[in-house]
């Protein structure tokens, strides 16, 4: 989450008039995150978060994102769901750009990493897949390869003056990627951005997950892949296979992986490190002047695709 627009107070007083929740006591910009403009409100009612879709959200994928989490919500998963207005509608217009309000959830993301924590972030992965499972709506990820090489392209003319090798090495990657990516795993939709700073615990109970706006139909593998990249690395560098476990058999507990799904994680988990690789890198390289926001550093993805690259180690 981050804060790209600023809302005026007259704005929101007209905004909020749209719900039935109170009038407004305090609107406080929410600095993490790269994608959204996202704010605390404060009513004298309640809590919520106030969304305002920004330039790489189309707005075409909104009536996804916003139904799949009321369907997850009606299925007692814990996440966030949309409010609606007296109107019935959940999304609306703020400030010229689409904006939704959404209920708050309660928690954060650990600091310290554990094997609890990593069991029970593959559990919920594993009760998206399943819960998602009968919703009506699909949308194609928009990040897949293609998207990869479409980054590599806005990115490439200044990426070496950022590091200098790299745009040979993301290269490299993305030819060896389209030679070998698997064509017939399972597919499902998938939350594809499940990283601690999107998984709340309170204390050691995963409480909620927060920030679909990647969500999209996929290999569930994949999402499995996207997990043990975000949560299973140390900072030494080094794969924490104790956490990988710890994670495969949360999730198992809830899905069963077909062996080729196993058998291709570690080419998925190079996949994935090169996604984020590039996403990381393009919002570096166009961080907005005077943005609330700090762009996520590019080279902890190039370091863990560097590591899948060099390891024959099956992540299973």
């Amino acid at each position: 989450m981050a804060v790209y627009t600023e809302v005026p107070i007259s704005a929101l007083e007209q905004f909020v008039r749209e719900y039935d929740i109170g009038k407004i006591v305090h609107l406080e910009g929410i600095e993490e995150g790269v994608e959204n403009s996202n704010f605390l409100l404060k009513t004298n009612r309640d809590t919520y978060i106030l969304t305002i879709y920004e330039k790489r959200v189309d707005s075409m994928d909104l009536p996804f994102f916003l139904g799949l989490m009321d369907h997850l919500a009606n299925k007692g998963f814990p996440c966030p769901t949309p409010l609606h207005g007296f109107d019935g509608k959940a999304l609306r217009t703020l400030c010229n750009k689409p904006a939704a309000l959404i209920t708050f959830v309660t928690g954060s993301g650990p600091k310290i990493i554990t094997r609890d924590h990593c069991y029970s972030v593959g559990k919920i992965a594993g009760k998206i897949h399943t819960a998602a499972k009968d919703f009506k709506m699909s949308r194609n990820n928009t990040l897949d390869r293609l998207g990869w090489r479409k980054l590599f392209e806005l990115t490439k003319e200044h990426a070496n003056d950022f590091y200098e090798g790299i745009v040979e090495e993301i290269e490299d990657e993305l030819n060896f990627l389209d030679q070998n990516w698997p064509k017939t795993l399972p597919v499902g939709i998938i939350h594809a951005d499940l990283f601690p700073d999107n998984v709340f615990f309170e204390k050691k109970t995963l409480s909620g997950v927060i920030d679909f706006y990647f969500a999209c139909n996929d290999f569930m593998a994949y999402e499995i892949a996207t997990c043990i990249n975000a949560w299973c690395f140390e900072n030494d560098g080094g794969l924490n296979s104790g956490k990988v476990s710890s994670l495969l058999e949360g999730y198992k507990s809830i899905r069963t992986l077909e062996e080729a799904e196993l058998k291709h994680l570690l080419l998925l988990a190079r996949g994935s490190a090169l996604r984020f690789l590039l996403t990381r890198l393009y919002d570096f390289l166009n961080h907005p002047k005077g943005a609330l926001v700090k762009p996520k550093d590019p080279l902890e993805y190039l370091e863990r695709l560097r590591y899948h690259k060099e390891s024959d180690q099956i992540l299973c």
